[in-house]
């Protein structure tokens, strides 16, 4: 079945989310390819794979490796090709993406806090949020990826 293409059917809403985005990506002090991360993680998390196109090929685009794009679902084993900003933003993205089964715990948020500090914390937590709306959009309205067979 065809389904709405969803920033035609409503523009007003397409613009709302754009800003969103456009804040999360022009905004804030956070390194850009931080931010990719963020959306790549988020988007693996809720299996949206017109994003994880898109972010994967923007992080190959700042410079990632392969091995270490390869491993972004499975950082906690290999920690070690991450550094302390980009773990402590994989886990908090973990955490508020699955806010049902985590409630963003204390112990969660005191150590995303030690990282960041409060401006950033916020200003990542927007991230993710713009990441989980974007991705309920595209799961939602099954957005192609622009991958080739």
């Amino acid at each position: 079945m065809d389904r709405a293409v969803w920033f035609q059917s409503s523009p007003e809403g397409a613009k709302a989310i754009g800003a969103l985005h456009h804040f999360v990506t022009q905004g804030t002090r956070l390194p850009s390819a931080l931010t990719h991360l963020v959306f790549l993680r988020v988007s693996q998390i809720n299996g949206c794979a017109h994003c994880i196109d898109i972010h994967t090929r923007d992080l190959l685009a700042e410079g990632m490796s392969v091995d270490k794009l390869a491993l972004v679902p499975v950082w906690h084993e290999a920690q070690y090709l991450f550094s302390a900003q980009e773990r402590a933003a994989l886990a908090w993205s973990e955490e508020v993406t699955r806010i049902a089964e985590t409630h963003a715990s204390d112990d969660a948020y005191a150590a995303a806090l030690a990282v960041f500090g409060e401006k950033d914390l916020v200003d990542l937590t927007l991230t993710i949020a713009a990441m989980n709306a974007i991705n309920r959009m595209g799961i939602g309205f099954r957005m192609k990826p622009r991958a080739k067979a």
